[in-house]
């Protein structure tokens, strides 16, 4: 049987149960045309109207199998999780052998981080298919989510082993261009997952290794364009001279190029962007495991910010008081590099802090969320603000126009920082002291961009349309390829 998704051709596959004696049925024709009309909002994100185009369907057919498969897909697009896992799970009950139902069931889990469920999902139909790449590559994707690296990394070479490149259609046929993406396994990646969540463009995704060879030709025939996800400039450091080189051999357009990533270290970032107008970027220092006699901090004064390098958001990050209370936070892992970061006061008038993210898309910088906290260590998923009407407010406001916080010589910095990191795609968290100044916090490109948004409605058009400026800059990026 075939199953007919959005993202394939336009035609209609129909899987009809006997027809209920008490139900006038509507014609095949019209049920497939519904479900075909369906698919063609889906094509243009226009979700609202696919799901009401299949739930049509269904009136005349509640068991047609492409209207209720693409009534899933369109769900899990509007974040509308539990009918979504209904569908698919009904689905799957029906066609317990169907590989594609049970991989759609676990991206769903995996989007709402339920990393047990979404494994129990792609093993499941591993054992059913072995060879199917696309389910080994996400059992280690979730495995290396859940912080078992040794697995993840045994379970990317299988999906290697099975296929060197990793495929994911287009929404559409024929796709507007293909892109070759290039990830680090257990390592440090854009997390683009949303944003690359059946474009109109094909992937091929090739998985990274050292001392690797690689088929240029086959590479250079594989996309239009290179989208280097390696994305930590310390976490990759072993791999993203190998994707440079790869990216110089391939001679394609390329999106963030290996090169430009590793000079987004904290260190590097804070000697690069030091000197510019409105803008303080803390003294950063990166602290040798190697060098356990140096000095750990001179010439910086206390309090001070402490964290493992290669670490991101809150975990194992402090601020510390004095020199003693600093070499115990470093001793406790003796044999990892520490970045020492001087801080800087954002506190705002009213006593809380607020943490700006921007997201940077070619040449437009882009509003992404507001943290507000009563600590200076704000987190969005971390705040509290689910529950308090006038930050989700406030930050609603901040989404709609920026330039009620951020002044013109504000996004003139925004502008100069990008100029001066030289990547296409990548974010910057930043606060505002009391005089004014922008604070940067963290500019990298491994910031997520995702649609979980469920809680604060409000970000969807906004995400959405960092979605649709990616999706642009890659395809004026492969037009001129």
């Amino acid at each position: 049987m075939t199953i007919q998704r959005p993202d394939a051709p336009d035609s209609v596959s129909r899987d009809h149960g006997p027809a209920d004696g008490n139900t006038l049925e509507p014609p095949a024709s019209a049920l497939d045309a519904l479900v075909l009309a369906g698919n063609a909002h889906y094509k243009q994100r226009h979700y609202g109207d696919a799901i009401d185009a299949y739930r049509a369907a269904l009136q005349g057919d509640p068991r047609h199998w492409s209207a209720r498969l693409n009534l899933a897909l369109a769900l899990r697009s509007t974040e509308q999780y539990d009918e979504c896992f209904a569908v698919l799970s009904s689905l799957s009950a029906e066609q317990p052998h169907s590989v594609f139902v049970l991989n759609e069931l676990g991206k769903a889990h995996f989007m709402l981080q339920q990393f047990t469920l979404a494994l129990d999902c792609f093993e499941r139909a591993n054992a059913i298919d072995p060879k199917n790449a696309d389910s080994l590559y996400w059992i280690g994707g979730i495995k290396h989510a859940m912080g078992d690296l040794v697995a993840a990394e045994r379970d990317y070479a299988r999906a290697a082993t099975v296929q060197r490149l990793i495929r994911r259609p287009a929404r559409q046929e024929p796709p507007t261009f293909s892109a070759l993406m290039l990830c680090a396994p257990v390592m440090a990646n854009t997390p683009i997952i949303y944003l690359t969540d059946r474009p109109a463009y094909e992937a091929h995704i090739l998985l990274l290794f050292a001392d690797t060879r690689y088929d240029i030709e086959e590479l250079r025939r594989s996309g239009h364009i290179v989208i280097n996800l390696v994305s930590d400039a310390d976490r990759g450091q072993s791999l993203l001279p190998v994707a440079a080189e790869l990216v110089d051999a391939l001679g394609l357009p390329t999106i963030n190029h290996p090169r430009q990533v590793e000079q987004t270290t904290r260190d590097a970032i804070a000697l690069l962007l030091a000197g510019l107008p409105d803008v303080r970027v803390p003294q950063t220092l990166r602290h040798r495991s190697s060098d356990a006699h140096a000095d750990i901090a001179p010439c910086m004064a206390f309090p001070l910010l402490v964290r493992p390098v290669g670490t991101h958001g809150g975990d194992d990050f402090e601020k510390i008081g004095d020199r003693e209370a600093l070499e115990a936070f470093i001793a406790l892992r003796p044999a990892t590099d520490h970045y020492i970061i001087e801080y800087l006061d954002y506190v705002s008038p009213d006593g809380f802090f607020r943490k700006y993210r921007f997201i940077f898309v070619g040449d437009r910088v882009m509003p992404y969320h507001l943290a507000i906290g009563e600590s200076w260590k704000v987190h969005h998923a971390a705040t509290g603000m689910i529950d308090v009407d006038w930050m989700k407010q406030e930050e609603h406001a901040f989404l709609q126009d920026p330039t009620h916080v951020f002044e013109k010589r504000h996004y003139a910095a925004l502008r100069a920082i990008r100029d001066r990191v030289g990547l296409d795609f990548f974010g910057i968290d930043c606060g505002l002291d009391r005089a004014g100044n922008l604070i940067v916090f963290e500019v990298n490109t491994s910031m997520l961009v995702h649609q979980n948004n469920a809680d604060f409605p409000y970000k969807i058009p906004f995400v959405e349309a960092i979605k649709t400026a990616f999706d642009a800059m890659l395809h004026d990026r492969a037009a001129g390829a």
